[in-house]
């Protein structure tokens, strides 16, 4: 919770705005419908509860971090957002849909999570997720805690929640869902000019650095960065691995 407070919002805005554009797709799988009560669980700054409401549906924006809601209260002042917990929703029997994108791997408790979630569900209501799954950027985060080991410095805590899809929609069953669709697929994602791959460390990557003072982190930066050129840089961009869980369940 407090390291997503820290997040900086005009990075994720500015240089992150992929997050949003492949979420796109999803609200496809979502389908919103006139007058549907939807649920978007962390909405970052608003650009998808925004178009969710563009297709004639009730939204309803949450996220647990206060900056991201306080950006998408100014970039969409007519729309709701709240500030709330993936594992505390405060929400009974109220929406036809619950939708995340690239969320739920920030959720270390996912059987509160989808309990919460399930609560907030009318009877027939749909969940409609996409988050990191097994094998997520894993380029990135092996060769960061190698650089780590090299400076000799302690193991951190594995900051993110990556499941193969079997414990995903096992646990989704256990908590009665009816999962009607399951996908683990890779989806090459371009992070844009030279500076993309740091930015995406100090944006999602820098509880990896914990313990580490900023000179030790930049001298970490580059390490990974050239060990990482050869394979993940075109000269231009870099391009990381990303591998996506999608998943629909009823309730």
């Amino acid at each position: 919770m407090e390291r997503l407070q820290s997040w900086n919002v005009n990075l994720y805005d500015s240089k992150h705005s992929f997050v949003s554009m492949y979420g796109a797709d999803l609200i496809e799988i979502l389908a919103p419908k006139p007058g549907e009560r939807i649920l978007d669980l962390g909405c970052g700054t608003g650009d998808l509860t925004k178009k969710i409401y563009d297709l004639g549906a009730q939204v309803v924006g949450v996220d647990q971090t206060e900056k991201m809601i306080h950006r998408a209260k100014e970039k969409y002042p007519h729309h709701q957002f709240l500030v709330q917990d993936a594992t505390n929703l405060a929400f009974y029997h109220e929406f036809d849909a619950v939708f995340s994108n690239a969320t739920l791997h920030w959720v270390n408790e996912p059987e509160k999570a989808l309990t919460s979630i399930y609560q907030g569900l009318k009877p027939n209501g749909r969940f409609v997720a996409e988050f990191g799954g097994k094998g997520n950027v894993q380029f990135i985060t092996s060769a960061i805690l190698q650089r780590r080991k090299d400076l000799q410095k302690d193991e951190v805590r594995f900051p993110w929640y990556y499941p193969t899809i079997g414990e995903y929609t096992q646990l989704m069953e256990k908590l009665s869902f009816r999962v009607t669709f399951a996908q683990h697929f890779d989806r090459p994602t371009k992070l844009v000019g030279p500076d993309g791959l740091r930015n995406w460390i100090k944006m999602f990557g820098d509880g990896l650095l914990d313990g580490l003072s900023l000179e030790e982190k930049e001298s970490l930066i580059i390490r990974v960065e050239n060990h990482l050129k050869p394979q993940n840089f075109d000269g231009y961009d870099w391009l990381v691995d990303y591998k996506r869980i999608r998943v629909i369940g009823i309730k």
